[in-house]
């Protein structure tokens, strides 16, 4: 299930403690204990029958004594009657109430979310589930690529479980949270969080628990952008800048946005825009894209070439040297492009 919002890790409380089934487990193994070590000293019974007596008197199923009873054995199975049938009915109790109020239900749900939390594994880890990142969440979804949200709102994070995604309820500012939701593992972090200074907090966190790990932070003040790059995001996005710069495109060139949006959107399974790294192991190191044939065997087509520095070519030429650990941004077929994802890769 989710952890407290103040905090990401777990502290004792007293109250929950003696509410729960631990304590319910604790009364019942000193009834017992209680119990076996009376009629051993008592009567002189061995551990055995003298544990068998016990589990006989406090369950109240009425069979007949172990052994003769002496006065003061009587005293005590009489007094163990009393004290033995009242914990185990407490006992049970303390467990009917935690199935019927979800109790049981809320420690099955924590530990399935704390199994996903551990397969977790080339993941983006998304700060914050409000409008924006219900949105980046779907997409994510759609895309096939794992994540894990982290949310303070319990209502919120109900509403991801419902869905069947992961999340934890935490502040995403917080060490141990990122720890746990696998961090060291992790393909990318998203700050989207309701405010910049939270965002600001998230990164920096990030980036201390990650120097190398890519970090993408939603900005709504202009002022903040420079902060949220000083404390380590590598993309700064502001979603009303997109949006009022979609909008603009839409009118001016539409043609050009229906384009752009069969290329990116998975919805659409005939065309396919995606982002291929070269490994240093690839065979396409050293080769022209030309002398690579990428349009001959795969089918697709290079748009552009990400080198290692960071500087984009777009529409490279033919003769244009493939290098190792340049991102080749291709359109085709998404069958094409993930064979060609798995020759240069290789």
């Amino acid at each position: 299930m989710a952890e407290p919002a103040n905090s990401g890790a777990r502290h004792w409380d007293p109250l929950q403690w003696a509410r729960g089934p631990q304590l319910a487990f604790v009364l019942v193994l000193a009834t017992l204990a209680a119990g076996t070590s009376g009629f051993v000293l008592i009567e002189g019974w061995g551990v055995w029958d003298a544990f068998y007596m016990t589990v006989t008197t406090v369950a109240t199923v009425g069979f007949r004594e172990v052994h003769p009873l002496s006065r003061a054995g009587q005293v005590f199975t009489v007094c163990l009657i009393a004290s033995g049938v009242g914990t185990v009915f407490y006992a049970v109790t303390l467990l009917a109430n935690m199935v019927v109020e979800g109790g049981l239900h809320r420690r099955v749900e924590r530990r399935r979310v704390e199994r996903m939390l551990e397969r977790l594994d080339n993941h983006f880890i998304l700060c914050g589930y409000g409008r924006i990142g219900t949105f980046i969440a779907e997409e994510l979804h759609r895309q096939g690529v794992p994540f894990v949200i982290i949310e303070r709102d319990p209502a919120r994070v109900q509403e991801v479980l419902l869905r069947g995604w992961v999340a934890v309820e935490a502040d995403a500012s917080q060490e141990q949270v990122l720890e746990r939701v696998g961090i060291r593992r992790a393909r990318g972090l998203i700050a989207a969080v309701g405010t910049d200074a939270e965002n600001v907090y998230a990164v920096l966190t990030a980036r201390g628990l990650r120097p190398d790990l890519f970090i993408i932070a939603r900005v709504e003040a202009d002022d903040a952008e420079h902060k949220l790059r000083r404390a380590g995001a590598n993309r700064v996005i502001s979603p009303y800048q997109i949006g009022a710069s979609h909008i603009a495109q839409s009118a001016l060139r539409p043609a050009v946005v229906d384009f752009v949006q069969l290329a990116t959107r998975s919805g659409h399974l005939d065309l396919s825009m995606e982002q291929v790294r070269i490994r240093p192991t690839s065979g396409l190191v050293g080769r022209t894209i030309v002398e690579a044939g990428i349009r001959q065997r795969f089918g697709v087509i290079v748009v552009g070439v990400r080198r290692a520095d960071g500087t984009m070519e777009f529409n490279p030429a033919p003769d244009v040297v493939l290098r190792a650990d340049d991102e080749l941004v291709v359109l085709g077929r998404p069958e094409m492009v993930k064979e060609l994802e798995e020759t240069v890769t290789s």
